[in-house]
């Protein structure tokens, strides 16, 4: 697998799994083993450190070994609440995120995104598959978490306009199966069928 130093990993881990019924998307099981613990054995070894941005069952996310926190948040802020507290925990330059129930995301995703970045001397590299932009899946510099922090406090939440706001890094992935999100029962059942299984 791609390393790139003087990263962290966070895997998003905080969202209210509507269309599976309410649950907890990174425990729900694929192939005997949580979503989380499939993006784990992914993102794990192309960072420095791992983290788990979550907002139950945090004491579970704990027994896989990295550091777990909550958004701190009394309002429900999406992704970027994660985002905010791996930007303010990471003791790395950068900050590369993923979704908890993306079992199939690149070895080289840190790696792509970190060169792409550098070559153009940007802020935030993120994922483009398909022609559309997969925010979920982006590197950061850690020194932009006070300008996060001002854009919530002031009510925004949609992570690509804040993303826009700064020196934004596109970055082409042509594997868009790589980025597949368990968002429901046919996703699921979907994943199933890809790693040889029955739904």
């Amino acid at each position: 697998m791609a390393r790139a130093a003087d990263i962290t990993g966070c895997i998003l881990a905080g969202g209210e799994g509507r269309r599976l019924g309410g649950a907890d998307k990174g425990l729900v099981e694929l192939a005997g083993e949580p979503l989380v613990a499939h993006c784990l054995a992914r993102l794990r070894p192309q960072v420095d450190a791992v983290v788990i941005s979550a907002n139950r069952n945090l004491a579970t996310y704990r027994d896989f070994g990295v550091p777990v926190f909550d958004d701190a948040r009394e309002d429900y802020a999406g992704p970027l609440a994660g985002v905010l507290g791996a930007l303010r925990r990471a003791q790395t330059r950068h900050v590369v995120t993923a979704a908890c129930d993306s079992p199939f995301l690149p070895t080289d995703l840190a790696a792509r995104l970190h060169d792409a970045l550098h070559a153009a001397a940007g802020e935030i590299a993120v994922v483009v598959t398909a022609g559309r932009l997969q925010p979920v899946f982006a590197l950061y510099e850690v020194t932009l978490a006070d300008a996060l922090s001002d854009y919530l406090d002031a009510g925004g939440r949609k992570i690509d306009t804040w993303m826009r706001q700064h020196r934004l890094v596109e970055v082409v992935f042509d594997e868009a199966e790589a980025f597949m999100n368990i968002n429901t029962p046919e996703d699921l059942a979907a994943a199933v069928r890809r790693l040889g299984g029955e739904p």
